[in-house]
């Protein structure tokens, strides 16, 4: 079906009229060079995350590689931390009161040269050309050293007693530091007093033996030379001169 045909001025009213309107349009239509678009891209995204993942990862690391030294700087104090209890100067006290005791030994000392000059006199073999008198007085001066020795044996003795208490008080005091020592030295040192007092101990029971051997010495050597003097003694009674004569006893006027 045929349209009929449009006249000129109607024709170029309407071409106007479109060109009006598209001028009019054209400043809605028209975008401005510097508009942006957001994009969401996930693949970026995902990637962004993981990096901020793996550097939360490198920081939490990083702080316990922190803690760890920090503990480790801690546990190094404690080990190098020194015990803050000696037990030396008891022990040394107790170890000069026994060394005193010795050194107030009576008569013989515990000298070697004194020892041997001791022997050659007082506990030698009789002299034929001593009196009575001197024979008597020698056995008297051995009777007294034997007695001297027996009393420096006990005085020993009592003062090995009397650091018993001290030791069981230190020893009570040692353990305790031990078991609570907070680190490596600690523990070592309290060790090493603890074997301090198993020194001092030692010392003690050196002490003893030494003033206990003396005394049974004295007695054995008064007892020898005793011997040998009475053998003496009896040689001389019995010595053609003398003036005995023997006979027949009564008893209970018998």
């Amino acid at each position: 079906m045929s349209h009929p045909a449009l006249s000129a001025p109607f024709a170029l009213r309407f071409a106007v009229l479109i060109l009006s309107s598209a001028t009019a349009l054209a400043p809605a239509l028209t975008v401005p060079a510097a508009a942006q678009y957001v994009v969401y891209d996930p693949s970026n995204y995902a990637q962004n995350l993981l990096q901020a993942a793996r550097a939360l990862q490198q920081i939490q690391n990083q702080i316990t590689s922190l803690q760890n030294q920090t503990q480790m700087l801690l546990n190094q104090a404690r080990n190098l931390a020194s015990l803050p209890f000696s037990a030396l100067q008891q022990l040394q006290q107790s170890v000069q009161r026994t060394q005193q005791l010795l050194n107030q030994a009576q008569r013989i000392a515990y000298d070697v040269q004194t020892v041997d000059r001791a022997f050659q006199t007082t506990y030698g073999n009789a002299a034929l050309t001593a009196s009575d008198q001197q024979l008597v007085a020698q056995a008297k001066e051995r009777w007294q050293n034997t007695v001297a020795g027996l009393q420096d044996a006990m005085r020993v003795q009592a003062g090995v007693v009397g650091n018993i208490d001290t030791n069981r008080t230190q020893m009570s005091a040692l353990v305790g530091q031990s078991q609570g020592a907070t680190g490596a030295l600690q523990a070592t040192q309290a060790g090493n007093q603890l074997l301090a007092l198993q020194a001092q101990q030692l010392t003690d029971l050196t002490a003893l033996l030494a003033a206990n051997g003396r005394a049974q010495a004295l007695t054995e050597a008064e007892r020898a030379a005793a011997a040998d003097q009475g053998r003496e003694q009896r040689r001389r009674f019995l010595a053609p001169g003398t003036g005995y004569q023997p006979g027949n006893a009564r008893m209970f006027n018998n």
